[in-house]
């Protein structure tokens, strides 16, 4: 693992404190860490959906597309229903 030393005003490096006590991270690096690894998820997300854009898709996600969303995730038979939900958790 490489070190890298960031300098912050007193007020941020008492958030990141506030924050390394109230949420149960062990040290400031592990908070830091979370914060970077979700800015990767953010960007990412962000890339998918630029994507799902230029992908020229011509229908509009409305409330029909996600009522039928809603339906087929309804009509999926229990046991793959209970698979996938467990699936999520691990």
């Amino acid at each position: 693992m490489t070190t890298m030393n960031i300098s912050l005003p007193d007020e941020l490096k008492q958030f990141v404190d506030e924050q390394v006590a109230t949420r149960g991270f062990r040290t400031s690096s592990e908070y830091m860490r979370d914060l970077l690894r979700r800015e990767q998820d953010r960007q990412h997300l962000r890339q998918l959906v630029l994507d799902g854009i230029a992908s020229g898709r011509e229908r509009v996600p409305d409330a029909r597309y996600f009522e039928s969303l809603r339906e087929k995730v309804r009509q999926r038979p229990r046991a793959q229903a209970s698979t996938a939900k467990g699936a999520r958790r691990g």
